[in-house]
């Protein structure tokens, strides 16, 4: 198990260092930069020569393989660089974003997995005990509330998070007044509508994903057995069931955070939460390198770094994969 921790852990150095040197070319293949956004709001005409200095300055004059590898030693030894449009310390700009990330994943993480795990429980036990039910009454509603919970599924698959957005600052907001339509700070107010927004979606993923998994349970053979030995349906579903679908729970939470913690760039803007996703917007409109290659590296290692905690943790809740490793 050690060792395959560790041949992980040395995956992940190519892995970062593809990612940062794409991300890195692909910017100057924007086809303009930081000195052209500046200067374009100025309403007069800038002579080539002060651009030039401009970029002389910043160091954007310099072979794209000096420039890349002169950032990288520089990120190595803790120096994420300037920003070129407010001159801050990268490095301290994207901290001062990172509470508003955080609190915003915590909430919708917490949110999602409180809705959409027992909905997900109770649709795939409805259906089937729809199957089996006698009672032609119990089987209606076991039938109907199965349905009821897919239906919702459905709806919330198809919307997209920036309708979604709409939706809730149209009537939360406009029509009731009961919450700002855009959050003046880092506030728990500020905050509920873009935690809905996010977990609406997310839930409607995990509620199909944890019905799939415990009806996939339920229909293997240590489960008629447990029965047949009158163990309580109760009892199966929380010490057997449940604990056989963690692996896709955890798959899905993996996925989630890492998106989350990344900030969710779209949601962000909306509703003007100063958080790492808006701040990721601004740089790229701005063309601004060195937050934009912040933003960059912080994904690729929660990315790497959630996945494989969950790797991890497949060991820990599975004694096949466990083996399997060993």
């Amino acid at each position: 198990m050690k060792r395959y921790v560790l041949q992980r852990f040395l995956s992940l150095v190519p892995v970062l260092l593809g990612i940062t040197f794409l991300s890195f070319a692909l910017m100057r293949l924007a086809g303009s930069d930081a000195i052209t956004e500046m200067y374009s709001g100025v309403g007069a005409a800038v002579s080539q020569e002060t651009l030039d200095a401009a970029r002389a300055k910043l160091g954007l004059d310099q072979p794209f393989l000096v420039q890349y590898f002169s950032w990288l030693g520089n990120m190595l030894t803790g120096d994420m660089g300037k920003s070129f449009v407010s001159g801050r310390d990268v490095f301290d700009t994207f901290l001062s974003k990172l509470p508003a990330t955080l609190l915003l994943a915590a909430m919708s993480i917490l949110l999602t997995v409180a809705v959409s795990v027992p909905l997900g429980v109770a649709s795939a036990v409805a259906h089937q005990k729809a199957r089996t039910a006698r009672n032609a009454s119990a089987r209606s509603a076991c039938s109907l509330l199965d349905s009821v919970v897919r239906l919702v599924s459905f709806i919330g698959n198809s919307m997209p998070n920036f309708f979604v957005a709409l939706l809730l600052m149209h009537f939360l907001a406009i029509r009731l007044g009961w919450l700002p339509v855009i959050a003046s700070g880092v506030t728990l107010t500020g905050a509920v509508m873009p935690t809905l927004t996010l977990a609406i979606a997310m839930s409607a993923k995990y509620l199909r994903q944890v019905r799939a998994a415990v009806l996939d349970e339920l229909s293997k053979d240590y489960v008629t057995g447990a029965k047949a030995r009158g163990v309580s349906d109760g009892v199966i579903l929380t010490k057997s069931v449940l604990r056989s679908s963690l692996m896709t729970i955890v798959t899905l939470l993996a996925l989630s955070i890492g998106s989350l913690l990344g900030g969710t760039a779209i949601v962000e803007t909306i509703f003007m939460w100063d958080g790492v996703g808006k701040l990721a917007v601004d740089a790229i409109m701005m063309r601004d390198y060195p937050l934009i290659q912040a933003y960059v590296v912080w994904m690729a290692i929660i990315y790497v770094g959630v996945n494989l905690a969950a790797d991890l943790l497949y060991l820990v809740l599975d004694p096949r994969v466990r083996y399997g490793k060993q």
